[in-house]
């Protein structure tokens, strides 16, 4: 007796099998079979959202606090040019994620087909793997392929393309088991090395994020190493979740606007211990921090894929394991018991305390200061990209793995679809989505999704109507010139509530904690509209600052 199957059958079976339990999706006609099957499949919630730049973003989050893929579904066309912007944060964030995409029938292709594109070629430099699936049968071994790409090595997104008619193919199909990543350990020959490396070191200093570096037991196991040895430990561009910010060792972020003390420090270090961070453009200041020669200092990098070894910066010593694997193997080791981390430490807690501004109707550092008073230390905090995020960067305060979700990729429209991915996956956790006025428009509408599916999330609108990011570097290059950065916005607070949402406005910093402490009170969406000026371009400068020092 045979079983027959469909090929949206055979695909969701294999979801289920790999233990997915949510998929995002803006629906279309090209994958009508896969939706079928999620029909009469309740282990998987469906997320119905608005644009598909909002589900590949959701998607890619979802992949960063379960360390498995995300997975979003979406139509041929427009609807995978909209998602593309989701492949492309989840490769430079290194996070799992998994986009599958209807394709046009098998026997029209070739002849520019209404919405064909051919996926394989447009999302090659974008992913670890993107393929096509032409035979139903093989529906298991590509999906399982999927999982496994994405979450080995460097985790990753891949992109799957379904023509529309393979999906109707009723076959018969093996179905595969579930894959994991494979575990990588470090040999004794390699711990040795490194133990002499940190015995001669003077001055040592860690930075950690990025690939990999997802778990509590690998945060606390480094975090106790660090503390023990006396090590530095600076976050690599927001990743500043990579372990918790109370870490007695913890130094600080690197990225856009660091303290100088930590910057300092860094280039004083004689060894570098880099651990999942592959030392990108923003961590290392356009490569000038941490420079890929860094004469006058070691550089021991350790990282779960060999090809980002040696890629970039020459290394002394090159270790390939994964996160958990080497943090706990450090914990043997004697780092040295050096003065260095309560020194560090002392900066990063001073470089933290918001100092008022004079003369600001509505200054962000307190307010970031009253949130951290009144919301959970393990608030999940979700932004794109802009200049207002520096104030969360700088002030808050992360308790560990899985509490930022921000892209290192500095894509706008993140935040907020973000906080709806985190708002499902962790019900009962605080969550909160920061946008700048420009960012928060860029997927705006998933506010809907948001309510629709009861999550229950705040939003923080930073209003300056600019944005702000491109007027300073305006103001810095061509003074006194702004172009195409000033933005006529709606009132965030009404749009909010036209979505059913529950939103305030503000404009002084007295009002902000009791708005905050109102909102707080209630369930579901909510939305907190700050005006402030663009003059208060970010924690450290003015706009007038910038252009003075041009001129």
């Amino acid at each position: 007796m045979t079983s027959l199957r469909t090929g949206g059958r055979i695909l969701v079976d294999q979801l289920v099998a790999q233990g997915c339990d949510r998929v995002f999706t803006v629906p279309g006609e090209s994958f009508l079979a896969v939706l079928d099957a999620l029909h009469d499949t309740p282990a998987i919630e469906v997320v119905t959202c608005r644009q598909e730049g909002g589900a590949a973003f959701m998607a890619c989050a979802d992949g960063t606090l379960t360390h498995r893929p995300g997975v979003a579904f979406v139509t041929r066309g427009p609807g995978a040019t909209n998602a593309a912007i989701g492949v492309h944060v989840a490769h430079q964030d290194s996070q799992p994620m998994i986009l599958f995409i209807g394709d046009v029938d098998r026997g029209t292709r070739d002849r520019e087909a209404f919405q064909e594109i051919d996926f394989a070629a447009m999302f090659a430099p974008l992913c670890k793997w993107a393929a096509r699936i032409d035979d139903a049968r093989r529906i298991p071994e590509y999906v399982a392929r999927a999982y496994a790409t994405a979450v080995s090595g460097r985790p990753g997104p891949v992109v799957l393309a379904l023509p529309e008619d393979m999906l109707l193919d009723a076959v018969e199909a093996t179905d595969r088991a579930r894959v994991d990543r494979v575990a990588q350990d470090v040999d004794a020959d390699t711990l040795d090395r490194l133990r002499d490396l940190l015995a001669t070191a003077e001055r040592p200093l860690a930075i950690v994020g990025g690939a990999g570096w997802d778990t509590a037991a690998a945060a606390n196991a480094f975090a106790d190493w660090a503390t023990r040895a006396g090590v530095p430990v600076a976050a690599a561009f927001r990743r500043q979740d990579a372990i918790a910010n109370d870490c007695p060792a913890y130094a600080g972020n690197l990225g856009y606007g660091p303290n100088p003390a930590l910057v300092a420090r860094v280039r004083d270090a004689d060894l570098l211990l880099v651990v999942g961070a592959r030392l990108g453009e923003a961590t290392t200041d356009g490569y000038a921090l941490v420079t890929p020669d860094h004469p006058g200092q070691r550089l021991v990098h350790v990282h779960p894929d060999p090809a980002e070894l040696h890629r970039v910066y020459a290394t002394d010593l090159a270790i390939c394991a994964g996160m958990a694997e080497f943090a706990e193997a450090l914990v043997p080791l004697d780092g040295g018991a050096h003065p260095h981390a309560a020194e560090a430490r002392r900066d990063y807690e001073a470089w933290t305390v918001p100092q008022p501004r004079d003369g600001v109707a509505l200054d962000l550092g307190p307010c970031v200061a009253a949130m951290r008073e009144a919301l959970p230390a393990d608030t999940i905090i979700c932004n794109g990209a802009g200049n207002f995020s520096g104030w969360w960067h700088r002030y808050w305060r992360y308790a560990g793995p899985g509490t930022q979700l921000a892209p290192t990729a500095g894509a706008m429209g993140y935040g907020l679809p973000a906080a709806v991915a985190a708002a499902l996956r962790k019900p009962g956790r605080s969550v909160v989505a920061v946008a700048g006025d420009g960012d928060f428009l860029m997927n705006g509408q998933e506010l809907a999704t948001a309510v629709q599916h009861h999550a229950d999330l705040l939003v923080i609108v930073v209003d300056n109507g600019t944005y702000g990011t491109i007027r300073m570097h305006q103001e810095r290059e061509y003074p006194d010139r702004p172009a195409a950065t000033r933005l006529r916005n709606p009132d965030f607070a009404a749009l909010a509530r036209a979505y059913g949402a529950t939103a305030e406005t503000v404009e002084h910093t007295a009002d902000f904690a009791p708005a905050l402490d109102r909102l707080r009170a209630v369930a579901g969406v909510r939305l907190l509209h700050c005006r402030t000026d663009i003059e208060q371009i970010t924690p450290a400068t003015t706009l007038t600052a910038i252009k003075q020092r041009t001129l």
